[in-house]
């Protein structure tokens, strides 16, 4: 697939300082991205190392007379956190959007448009405030550079616009929760102490945080059944440690779950099975 350089040429107009001037370009073309629908709709989740696949549609209205080729020009969405003009942070996609013409007009040509950002969490992910809604925005580019300096003398040439789209993103810290119930086996009527851990990811360590005063819900499900009840509701302490005991009764599975926040992914642990004498 062919690669879009557009956050690399945008990186080097600003330091060029080629980006600065107040008035808009006259020559910007006339683009509109509506209907952008961001994972489906549903929120990101990303850990500390693996890269996180995300689609993105949209349909893109264009002057008939533009080509954008993904080699000088580029188009597609981005998302980004901030104001438009000084954004606290930006996500590009990589390679080209697929686009499919579904109406043209002597003027005009509408095109519906798929894309694919991919999140890594150690190049796009520094901070806390990272966890939580994005905007996105639709952008054009084109550039032209020459290299060749056998003649004393090189150039480059960068253009960019952004349009703020009203769609949005949510972006979440994956977690993880534990469970152990003790002790296994364990005598009707004893006590059983179940202990866990709920933790998330720290993009800026690039490892998983005690998640603390938390609320996770203990669940049971008995030997034979199919759906877990809820036993009661523990709240996560230092390092996000989880500590409650209750009444052996019956062989069956404890785990912990968790809801989830506005900045923190859901998260159920598997079962512990215990066997009751």
């Amino acid at each position: 697939m062919r690669r879009l350089a557009i956050g690399t040429a945008l990186s080097g107009a600003l330091a060029l300082g080629v980006l600065t001037a107040p008035a808009a370009s006259a020559d910007s073309p006339d683009l509109t991205f509506t209907g952008v629908k961001v994972n489906n709709g549903k929120a990101i989740v990303v850990g500390t190392t693996a890269k996180v696949k995300v689609p993105v549609t949209y349909t893109l209205a264009r002057p008939a007379d533009l080509t954008i080729d993904y080699k000088t020009t580029f188009a597609g969405v981005m998302l980004y956190r901030g104001s438009l003009a000084e954004q606290d942070n930006s996500i590009e996609p990589d390679t080209a959007p697929a686009c499919t013409t579904t109406a043209t007009s002597d003027t005009r040509v509408i095109e519906s448009c798929t894309e694919t950002l991919v999140i890594d969490p150690w190049d796009h992910l520094y901070e806390a405030a990272d966890a939580g809604t994005w905007k996105t925005a639709g952008f054009y580019g084109h550039g032209a550079t020459d290299l060749d300096d056998s003649d004393g003398h090189i150039s480059f040439e960068f253009g960019y616009d952004m349009w703020a789209g009203p769609a949005t993103a949510k972006i979440k810290r994956a977690a993880r929760l534990t469970v152990n119930a003790t002790p296994e086996p364990v005598v009707k009527g004893r006590t059983l102490t179940v202990k866990g851990k709920l933790t998330r990811a720290n993009w800026e360590s690039g490892t998983y945080s005690g998640y603390t005063n938390q609320k996770v819900t203990l669940q049971f499900r008995a030997k034979g059944a199919t759906a877990y009840t809820t036993v009661k509701t523990v709240t996560s302490g230092t390092g996000g440690a989880l500590s409650t005991t209750v009444k052996a009764s019956k062989d069956g599975y404890y785990r912990f779950t968790f809801a989830g926040t506005s900045t923190t992914a859901a998260r159920t642990a598997a079962g512990d099975y215990v066997d009751v004498k």
